[in-house]
């Protein structure tokens, strides 16, 4: 999701001013309209106009966050005329957690605060709203399921991957899924390191511990 864009969306915006907006394709715009996530009209030419408000609404309702939850820039009180100004607080590691069972987002959770205190950890219940939030964020680790509602986890992990905006993001892949079932998915998996749930609590830290490692 692009902030600048989401912040000069028009009131009346076209699936393309939205798609760009939050980083997803026109075609699933369209879908989100012909399921009345989004309320929409059509002009007399028959292009689709897009309500902005309705598309802050859908980003409240699923917890991602809209230009009004972002924090303002922050100003340095005013200082010597000389010298070179203080350097900005060094950026926290961002990581986004895209899945949708509470148990295991309780245990991800955990597992950061007990090891890793020094990251932020951001929260997706579903493929959409993932997508949306890895854009606004830009976090350093990307955690992603493999069966998701709304964009299931292969199809997000290849859109990613695909994306120039994510070439400096690490994926971790989790799942409950064994080898042979991933199969279907070895497309969008291939070079991933892959975390089996069974096995999260005694593999998933040495793999934080690799992907948050410094370049």
């Amino acid at each position: 999701m692009d902030a600048q864009l989401l912040n000069t969306l028009p009131e009346d915006c076209s699936t393309r001013d939205v798609a760009q907006a939050l980083g997803m394709a026109v075609r699933s715009v369209q879908l989100m309209v012909d399921r009345g996530e989004l309320q929409a009209w059509k002009t007399p030419g028959g292009h689709r106009r897009i309500a902005r408000a309705s598309v802050l609404q859908w980003l409240a309702q699923r917890g991602a966050p809209t230009p009004a939850d972002l924090p303002a820039p922050a100003t340095l009180p005013p200082g010597p005329t000389s010298g070179p100004p203080p350097a900005p607080p060094a950026r926290r590691p961002q990581v986004l957690l895209i899945e949708d069972s509470v148990h295991f987002q309780n245990l991800v959770r955990l597992l950061l605060a007990h090891d890793f205190p020094q990251v932020d950890l951001h929260v997706a219940e579903d493929g959409i709203v993932g997508l949306a939030m890895a854009g606004q964020l830009q976090p350093e680790l990307l955690l992603v399921d493999i069966l998701l509602p709304g964009v299931d986890g292969a199809t997000l992990i290849s859109r990613l991957r695909s994306h120039p905006q994510f070439q400096h993001s690490r994926l971790i892949v989790i799942t409950s899924l064994d080898e042979a079932q991933r199969e279907p998915y070895a497309f969008a998996l291939d070079g991933l390191p892959v975390v089996h749930k069974p096995r999260l609590v005694q593999d998933l830290p040495q793999q934080l511990q690799q992907a948050l490692a410094p370049a």
